[in-house]
């Protein structure tokens, strides 16, 4: 069941991003918290999160170097 209850609340901050753009930052933190809770208990990760993970490392890479 916690599988089910990350996958949701994964769900609805994705949502989020996408209604509320002005709080993208937040928002991506609380998604990448949610993935390393799950990696903590040992549960499977999507690989489209894992995909989609790296590219938010890889933007906030970008944003740091434009600084």
């Amino acid at each position: 069941m916690a599988l089910e209850s990350f996958k949701a609340q994964i769900s609805l901050l994705l949502e989020e991003m996408v209604n509320q753009p002005e709080d993208e930052h937040e928002i991506q933190e609380q998604l990448r918290e949610k993935l390393r809770e799950m990696r903590a208990m040992g549960l499977p990760l999507p690989d489209d999160l894992v995909a989609l993970e790296k590219r938010l490392d890889d933007d906030l890479d970008v944003e740091e170097e434009d600084s």
